[in-house]
């Protein structure tokens, strides 16, 4: 969209600001309210902000300001004031392009796909929880009658959210986002909203909007949305899963695609499913990027019966106990994605593991059709399937020593992501639970 068409669609649509945005490493949305009578200021990058106040931009109170340099492309009509509009844009520091943005980042990443001749297309399923904090300012899902212990699919406790439900579903569709069904999730007040799959860049900026949307809505009836990957431990945790496939640049051809395969696959689908897999544990350090995540990615059996988190790097056709499924011909979907994931980031390693795995023609191995959460760790290491990691520090450890990704983060961010990551990590190790004083304090 050209800033002449961002002109038109002022006066069309009676558009009073703007809310020029930008993620930061946790993916979590910032911005600056734009008045339209400003609009040329603001496509010149007049949104500044003082980076060390604003997340993790890789900049101390010394810096310069980062501008917001906004993608008109993204520009999206708000559908509960339609007087205002959100657009994407991506960080300049010095009038340069700024190597911390991930959005930035994953746009560097597609065009080294687009070089090779690739566009990659996601969907994404972002399962979130609608909460209720109490008195004491604790969190619980607000549905006292969602009580089931498989409340997956249960139409009675979507009922009582259809309020929330339906006017998300209709925000979607006044976007144009073709949104094609929602229901209720595996754990207690869980849903998913699924809309149509886009380019890469087009979904993480969706994905993105779609946090924000659903959290206004939520609180805008009194409740509280969390894509957290592990709120309640008996219960099943957020993924995020993401469906990938490769096209051709003008996006006319599935190149995952061969209807001749018994699943539906290319030989390019194999050869980027091998590249996935054969990154698998450093790839987990961005797609499940916060201490919590790796209290979803159990074989544990939450109230339901099963995490539906994968455990190990493998790949299978219809099997929810992978980390890559395949759905349906022509595309994988990547289970491991969680809710905390930054989109901008986990479709640039994605992309990388995958390119990685085309140059290198590397092989996924045999398909796999158990149920992985019954074999025991000898039959597992037998087979030579890979363990995902199990906390955040082995995450990064193995992320720290992985060159392709490293390479397309870019070494600098790689390097400061790991070190804001590991801060965290000890932030959460310091601390002391309830759990401790529940287990220790009578004891010693």
């Amino acid at each position: 969209m050209t800033l002449d068409e961002v002109k038109s669609l002022i006066a069309e649509r009676g558009i009073n600001f703007f809310l020029c945005s930008y993620v930061e490493m946790s993916g979590a949305p910032k911005a600056k309210l734009i008045p339209a009578t400003h609009i040329d200021d603001m496509a010149d990058g007049s949104a500044g902000f003082a980076g060390f106040a604003a997340g993790d931009m890789g900049q101390s109170p010394h810096d310069p300001d980062m501008l917001c340099h906004p993608d008109f492309n993204s520009t999206l009509v708000l559908p509960w004031r339609k007087d205002i509009a959100w657009v994407s844009g991506n960080i300049h520091v010095n009038d340069v392009p700024w190597h911390y943005g991930p959005r930035t980042i994953l746009q560097q990443q597609l065009a080294k796909a687009e070089q090779a001749g690739y566009l990659m297309n996601v969907g994404t399923e972002a399962e979130f929880m609608l909460l209720q904090q109490d008195e004491n300012g604790g969190y619980a899902p607000w549905d006292a009658l969602d009580t089931l212990d498989k409340p997956c699919y249960d139409v009675r406790a979507l009922y009582r959210n259809l309020d929330v439900i339906t006017t998300l579903v209709g925000y979607m569709q006044d976007l144009g986002w073709e949104p094609y069904a929602s229901d209720h999730e595996d754990a207690t007040c869980q849903f998913e909203l699924n809309w149509l799959y886009a380019d890469a860049l087009t979904t993480a900026d969706r994905h993105t909007f779609f946090r924000w949307m659903v959290k206004t809505v939520a609180e805008e009836h009194g409740l509280t949305a969390t894509f957290m990957p592990k709120p309640f431990q008996n219960l099943t945790g957020n993924g995020a899963h993401c469906h990938v496939s490769l096209w051709d640049t003008a996006n006319t051809t599935n190149l995952f695609l061969d209807e001749d395969d018994e699943n539906g696959l290319s030989q390019l689908a194999y050869w980027f499913t091998g590249g996935v897999l054969h990154h698998a544990r450093a790839l987990t350090a961005v797609t499940c990027p916060i201490v919590n995540s790796y209290k979803r990615l159990i074989r544990g059996q939450p109230r339901s019966g099963a995490s539906w988190a994968p455990v190990y790097g493998t790949y299978g056709g219809s099997n929810r106990t992978q980390m890559i499924r395949i759905p349906d011909p022509g595309r994988i979907e990547n289970r491991i994605v969680d809710g905390a994931t930054n989109p901008y980031l986990a479709y640039t390693v994605l992309l990388a593991a995958g390119m990685d795995g085309i140059a290198n023609q590397m092989d996924p191995g045999v398909r796999n059709d158990d149920n992985l959460y019954e074999l025991d760790e000898d039959e597992l290491r037998r087979r030579g399937i890979t363990f995902l990691p199990t906390s955040l520090p082995e995450a990064l450890d193995e992320l720290d020593k992985d060159d392709v990704l490293k390479e397309a983060l870019g070494r600098e961010y790689a390097d400061y992501f790991i070190e804001v990551k590991r801060e965290e990590w000890n932030r959460y190790h310091l601390s002391v639970s309830q759990w401790e004083l529940d287990n220790y304090i009578g004891v010693f």
